[in-house]
C-alpha cells in the first residue's frame, strides 16, 4: 500500500428501510449534485425480489451539510436492485435538476423524468406512444439522452430490466424499430440510432447462429467528448456455451457502427479520447477503440486482484477506483494514474447478496471534486445501505 494517501469509509445511511443510489460511476454518473450538498438515491421497503408494477421506491435526496437527513422528494415505479433508477444529474443545471425513470402503472410504458429540486416537482417527463423506453446514459456534456427498453432487458435478462413493463417488440428476434434511442433533452425529439436489425445484420459473419437470438443491449456509455457511444449487444446470456455478448462502439448520430473485437470484460469505463478502461484475463488494461488494442495496463495483480470489477475515473481525470466482489466480500481499491500510487478498503461482507438479480454490486461512483466515493453495502443489520469513501 502507499503511504501517499489513506482511506476512510462512513455509514451515511440506516435502516430499517434500504438506501441505495444503483449504477456504476460510469461515464460521470455522479450521485452529488454540482455543490455538493445533496446526493440523490432510492429508498425501498424490501430486497428479496424484483420489484414489479406498483412497487415504488422513494426518490430521496440526502444532505450531507445536515447529519445527511433524508428528504422524500418523488417516487418511482421504473427502478431495479442493480441498476437504481438510472439517477444522472443533468449536466446542463447540475446543482438543481437529475434524470430517473418511472413507469405508467395503467400502460405500464416506461419514461424518463426530469425532476428539479428547487421547484419540487417533475419538470418533464420523455412519453412516447409507439415505444417505451427509459433513460440508459446522459451525454457528459449534457443535451443528449439515450434510451432503452427495459422490458426486453427484463425478459431477457431480468436483472438489468423492468419486470412487467411493455414490451412492444415480444415475438420479435431482431427488431428494426427498436434498440438504442436517442433523445434531445430540451425538445424531447427521439431518434432511433441503432436498430436490433442492424445489430443483427452486422453479427451476422462474426456470430453463427445470431439471426435466432433474441438481443438486448446493455451499458450504453458516452465518452467524454461525447462523440462515441460505446456498447454491448447481448442475447442467451444465462446459457454460456450459446452466450452472445458483442462489444459495440457507435457515433452519437447512428454513424459508424463498429464491432470492437477486442473483448473488454467487467464493467469497462471511459477514460480520455477514445480509450476504455476494462479488464483482459488477469489485468486492469486500456483500450483504443479506434485502433482496437489494448494499449497499456494498470498496476497488476497485487493492486487489483480482481480487475473485472466495477470502476470509474474520477471527475478531475486523475484517479480510478476498482471495486470487486461480491462474492468473496466487496473491497474497493483507489488508483492514482500520475504513479501507480494506490490504498485498498478492508473487504464488506455483502451476507447472501452475492450473486443472482438481487445480488449487492461494488458500484462505485465519484464525488465531483474527486475525493470521496459512494458505494452501497449490506450494514451489520442486513439492510442495504450507503457508504463514502473519502481520500486523507
Amino acid at each position: 500500500m502507499s503511504d501517499s494517501f489513506e482511506l476512510e469509509v462512513e455509514q451515511i445511511t440506516y435502516g430499517p428501510k434500504h438506501h441505495f443510489f444503483g449504477y456504476i460511476g460510469q461515464s460521470q454518473t455522479i450521485p452529488w449534485n454540482q455543490g455538493g450538498r445533496y446526493i440523490v438515491a432510492l429508498r425501498n421497503d424490501f430486497q428479496d425480489h424484483m420489484p414489479g408494477p406498483g412497487e415504488a421506491a422513494d426518490v430521496i435526496l440526502i444532505d450531507t451539510e445536515n447529519d445527511h437527513a433524508i428528504q422524500v422528494v418523488d417516487q418511482s415505479q421504473g427502478w431495479n436492485p442493480q441498476q437504481g433508477t438510472m439517477f444522472y444529474w443533468n449536466p446542463e443545471s447540475p446543482e438543481t435538476q437529475f434524470f430517473f425513470n418511472d413507469r405508467d402503472l395503467e400502460t405500464q410504458k416506461v419514461f424518463t423524468v426530469l425532476f428539479d429540486i428547487s421547484r419540487g416537482k417533475r419538470i418533464r417527463e420523455y412519453r412516447y406512444e409507439d415505444t417505451s423506453f427509459g433513460n440508459s446514459g446522459v451525454a457528459q456534456n449534457g443535451g443528449y439522452f439515450l434510451g432503452l427498453n427495459y422490458a426486453r432487458m427484463a425478459r431477457l435478462r431480468l436483472v438489468t430490466g423492468y419486470l412487467g413493463a411493455a414490451d412492444w417488440t415480444e415475438g420479435v428476434v431482431h427488431p428494426e424499430d427498436d434498440g438504442i434511442f436517442k433523445v434531445d433533452v430540451n425538445t424531447g425529439q427521439k431518434e432511433l440510432i441503432v436498430s436490433f436489425a442492424q445489430l443483427g445484420d452486422a453479427l451476422r459473419d462474426y456470430h453463427p447462429g445470431v439471426e435466432s437470438k433474441e438481443m438486448f443491449i446493455n451499458h450504453t456509455l458516452w465518452n467524454r467528448d461525447d462523440d462515441r457511444i460505446y456498447f454491448y449487444a447481448r442475447g442467451k446470456f444465462n446459457k454460456r456455451e450459446a452466450r452472445l455478448n458483442v462489444p459495440f462502439t457507435v457515433n452519437p448520430d447512428g454513424s459508424d457502427l463498429t464491432i470492437q473485437k477486442v473483448f473488454i470484460g467487467g464493467h469497462p469505463e471511459w477514460l480520455e479520447g477514445h480509450e476504455i478502461l476494462g479488464h483482459n484475463a488477469d489485468d486492469l488494461v486500456v483500450y483504443d477503440t479506434d485502433a482496437q488494442k489494448i494499449v497499456r495496463t494498470l498496476g497488476d495483480q497485487s493492486v487489483f486482484p480482481e480487475p473485472g470489477g466495477d470502476n470509474a475515473f474520477s471527475p478531475d481525470g486523475k484517479w480510478i477506483i476498482n471495486g470487486s466482489g461480491p462474492k468473496r466480500g466487496t473491497v474497493y481499491v483507489m488508483y492514482r494514474m500520475a504513479d501507480g500510487a494506490w490504498a485498498r478498503t478492508r473487504r464488506y461482507d455483502q451476507g447472501e447478496w452475492i450473486s443472482g438479480d438481487l445480488r449487492s454490486d461494488p458500484a462505485p461512483c465519484w464525488n465531483r471534486t474527486s475525493d470521496q466515493v459512494l458505494f452501497p453495502s449490506i450494514s451489520r443489520n442486513g439492510t442495504r445501505q450507503l457508504f463514502v469513501i473519502t481520500r486523507r
